[in-house]
């Protein structure tokens, strides 16, 4: 895209907006103006009310516009890695949302609105890669929520009520300043009996021989530990998994597997584990 363009922002016609609609496998109206170099929302979308999916992700949009609660029809809103300070209080009109992602903006929990609690029908709500140390009390409404996403904010305590979202299954609170007095930053995750981190599986061959080595001698510690009785501390409330052929780095490696992994990326694999 030519510097002029970009700086001066892309103007999206009706026409192109229309051109833009495709029908998903499930029969729903998905628009994307996706990555296109958009610096305000355009006012021509408000004609297409009617769509069901609205993609405007990784743009340039600093506002959204009060009549954004427009979208009566919206099922899954994308708005991630723009430039949003805030977000208008009609969004709360949305109640058909079942996905929300707002993530990498410039949130702060002022510009967050009570209205999000209205969303009742949300799954998922991405927050994370924003400026939020709070979340609007409203949001223990959102008792249809299974994924929370709060990664990479400025939360030094965890709001008490998501304990009382009966649904949450997975929160993703990562790279926040959280204070450990409160107790384990998984703590939700714990009484859900779910698991304590995402463990990342990798193959045996897509590490060094040192990383190797270092991996297998810590896991035959922690084996030993468990042997014995548990009376190791990292074992202490924690359960043990082994797989054939694979390494959990994140459980029974040094710092320094992740360097090896990082050079070998193409190689690895993730897995999220759940317990039963």
């Amino acid at each position: 895209m030519p510097k002029g363009k970009a700086a001066k922002g892309t103007k999206v016609t009706l026409k192109i907006a229309k051109k833009a609609i495709r029908m998903t496998p499930d029969g729903r109206r998905r628009l994307t103006l996706s990555n296109m170099g958009i610096t305000i929302f355009p006012k021509c979308l408000l004609k297409l009310t009617n769509v069901d999916e609205l993609d405007l992700s990784r743009n340039l949009i600093q506002k959204l516009p009060d009549t954004i609660g427009n979208f009566l029809s919206l099922r899954w809103l994308d708005l991630h890695s723009n430039k949003l300070e805030s977000v208008p209080e009609s969004i709360g009109n949305l109640v058909g949302l079942t996905h929300l992602n707002l993530s990498n903006n410039h949130l702060t929990s002022a510009g967050l609105p009570s209205t999000v609690g209205f969303l009742t029908s949300l799954k998922s709500l991405n927050l994370g890669m924003n400026h939020l140390d709070t979340l609007p009390t409203t949001m223990m409404d959102l008792s249809n929520l299974q994924e929370l996403g709060l990664f990479d904010n400025l939360f030094i305590t965890l709001p008490d009520f998501l304990k009382a979202l009966c649904n949450l299954t997975k929160v993703n609170i990562k790279r926040n300043p959280l204070s450990y007095a409160q107790g384990d930053s998984e703590w939700m995750l714990k009484e859900k009996s779910k698991p304590e981190e995402d463990v990342y599986l990798v193959h045996e061959s897509s590490l060094c021989r040192t990383c190797l080595k270092k991996c297998n001698k810590q896991r035959e510690r922690l084996t030993q530990g468990r042997e014995e009785g548990g009376g190791s501390d990292v074992l202490e409330g924690k359960r043990i998994r082994t797989y054939p052929g694979l390494i959990v780095p994140n459980s029974v490696a040094c710092k320094g597997t992740f360097s090896c992994l990082t050079s070998k990326r193409k190689r690895m694999k993730r897995a999220s584990l759940i317990s039963s």
